[in-house]
């Protein structure tokens, strides 16, 4: 038999994360009116597509919420306006509002590990997910022809 969850705890991480989540379509729709040039439209569809799927997690984590009997939060993480809207630093944004959702999955996931298959699964789709992500925001942030790697290989780790 597994060993008992902190059931309180999971909810407040999972709020945490439908928090966040939130605050990131909210980012994601605002870049993507934000964004003007030749590249316009494929970034526009980026950006949008990532807001849905922000939309999504956000779902799913509220979800989560009600099946362990409990209440979402009706909060939304932090909405950070730079002022800042080149597609280079949109991305940086991207990648930095992206990281710290990563590190709210793997705290969800040192909660329930051995102790919820459901919620250790989600954790650890919602980490690939993000880790997957990650890397593809980091191969836009690299200039053509360069192949290391812009992201510190440290974030995430638990």
């Amino acid at each position: 038999m597994p060993e008992a969850m902190d059931k309180q705890a999971v909810v407040d991480a999972l709020n945490r994360i439908l928090e966040a989540e939130l605050a990131c379509a909210v980012r994601y729709t605002h870049y993507s009116l934000m964004v003007f040039g030749y590249s316009r439209i494929p970034i526009v569809g980026w950006l949008r597509e990532q807001c849905t799927e922000c939309l999504a997690h956000a779902h799913q984590a509220g979800e989560l919420i009600t099946h362990l009997g409990e209440h979402p939060s009706l909060a939304m993480g932090e909405l950070l306006e730079t002022h800042q809207h080149d597609i280079g630093q949109i991305l940086r944004e991207s990648l930095e509002m992206e990281q710290r959702g990563l590190k709210l999955y793997y705290e969800l996931h040192e909660l329930v590990a051995g102790k919820s298959v459901t919620l250790e699964e989600f954790s650890r789709n919602m980490i690939m997910a993000e880790e997957l992500h990650i890397g593809e925001v980091d191969k836009m942030l690299r200039k053509p022809g360069e192949i290391a790697s812009v992201v510190d290989p440290s974030i995430g780790e638990a």
